[in-house]
């Protein structure tokens, strides 16, 4: 039945974009969202797709050489992120959002790298500018740089896998010089990017921190019971766990850790621990977890970088609740603007035009400075003024969250959990 309700709310909201169109005489410009519709990801992606859109409609829409038009959107629900679903039918969804909805453009596209390795194929064959803000395997940079004249359609906004790396091994050589950590055990979802997370980040702190990986265990999506792998973490010594999940069952793990007193901090990526609204899903059990936002803006607002804190506002003067996904939204907003200021420098919807104005992109978006590599990967850094920008924060043991690193940002300072202080 609660499936049944998040599909519904699903449709409920591509129907009702359906009808956020203004009148306007010229022809409008449409931008497909093609996506896991009924992942949190997925549907606050398409709402942020849909702030930026209306916002600039109200404004009048987008120059094309001597007229102006207006965005509309078209989505199409891959479901790639749903156990079972093969990566076929979600091309076949991207396929068909391409052709029978005539896109000028795709933004967001699919959640999981599955899908999008492949889907890349789908996108130079169409020419149809992509800017994905989920999936997250670097392998798609590494497409690029082959064979940047067939590729070059598609950019990522969003985080990548290799600066979440960076993000978690440097939350990780933090641990070891506040508390002396240096035993680590990683928990991960058994897909691409959570695996690849997972274990290059292991290696990463195992020969450049000095960290011993005590263990690496990887759980299907759909897992809900993590019991055996703390306990495995706890007999081995581990001080910190490094869980790496984007299913939403993935927050029992916190709950168990709490309720077993898992003499280890928990620090990675749980999705579902990303916004406001897990302190009352999770029955305040989640008090002490470092959680990583991929980027700023996406579930979290910050006094120390007006445009996320506006943006973050602005959402939830629209929709009447704060975004709870710490991944996706906040780059999907910015997609909207990236793609709009590129048809305006091109003056024309011709796609080789407008990606070669994409690539010249540098704004300062809602996720910091956006400028994009030359695998066509927005850059990411510490300081929102010189960089896109993820941030760490620690839900605290009264359900408020701080944010902790990088420091441009920080509002505190990592504390452990009574029962961890008590076993130092």
């Amino acid at each position: 039945m609660k499936k049944l309700l998040v599909v519904f709310s699903a449709l409920a909201l591509v129907l009702g974009l359906a009808t956020a169109l203004p009148s306007f005489a010229a022809d409008p410009i449409v931008v497909g969202v093609p996506t896991s519709l009924t992942t949190v990801e997925g549907r606050e992606a398409l709402k942020c797709v849909q702030l930026a859109v209306d916002e600039i409609n109200a404004k009048g829409g987008v120059k094309v050489g001597n007229e102006k038009r207006p965005f509309k959107i078209e989505t199409s629900d891959l479901r790639d992120s749903s156990p079972g679903v093969p990566v076929s039918e979600a091309l076949l969804g991207l396929e068909k959002i391409i052709t029978e909805k005539k896109v000028h453009a795709i933004l967001v596209g699919p959640f999981r790298s599955e899908a999008l390795l492949p889907g890349m194929d789908m996108i130079a064959k169409y020419k149809v500018p992509m800017l994905g803000t989920i999936a997250m395997s670097p392998k798609s940079e590494d497409k690029v740089k082959e064979e940047p004249e067939k590729y070059k359609y598609c950019f990522r906004v969003c985080l990548n896998a290799k600066y979440l790396v960076g993000y978690m091994a440097g939350m990780l050589g933090h641990m070891n010089k506040e508390f002396g950590f240096n035993k680590l055990y990683v928990m991960h979802q058994d897909v691409l990017w959570a695996k690849t997370t997972g274990e290059t980040t292991a290696k990463i702190v195992s020969e450049k921190m000095g960290y011993e990986v005590v263990g690496m265990e990887a759980y299907p999506t759909g897992s809900s019971d993590f019991s055996a792998g703390l306990v495995k973490a706890r007999t081995k010594g581990a001080q910190v766990i490094l869980p790496i999940f984007d299913m939403p069952q993935s927050g029992i793990l916190l709950k168990q850790w709490q309720s077993m007193k898992i003499g280890a901090l928990v620090a990675g990526f749980i999705s579902p621990m990303s916004g406001p609204g897990a302190w009352k899903t999770f029955e305040g059990k989640i008090g002490g977890l470092l959680n990583v936002n991929y980027e700023i803006g996406s579930a979290i607002p910050t006094d120390k970088y007006a445009p996320a804190k506006e943006f973050y506002e602005a959402y939830i003067k629209k929709f009447g609740a704060p975004i709870e996904a710490g991944h996706g939204p906040a780059p999907s907003y910015d997609a909207v603007y990236i793609l709009a200021e590129a048809i305006e420098r091109a003056g024309t919807l011709d796609p080789d035009k407008v990606v070669a104005e994409i690539k010249k992109t540098d704004r300062k978006g809602v996720i910091g400075r956006i400028k994009f590599d030359e695998g066509q990967q927005v850059i990411y850094g510490d300081d929102p003024e010189k960089a896109a920008v993820g941030c760490w924060f620690q839900w605290t043991m009264d359900g408020k969250r701080v944010i902790v690193l990088p420091q441009s940002l920080a509002e505190g300072k990592v504390t452990l959990p009574e029962w961890m202080k008590a076993a130092k």
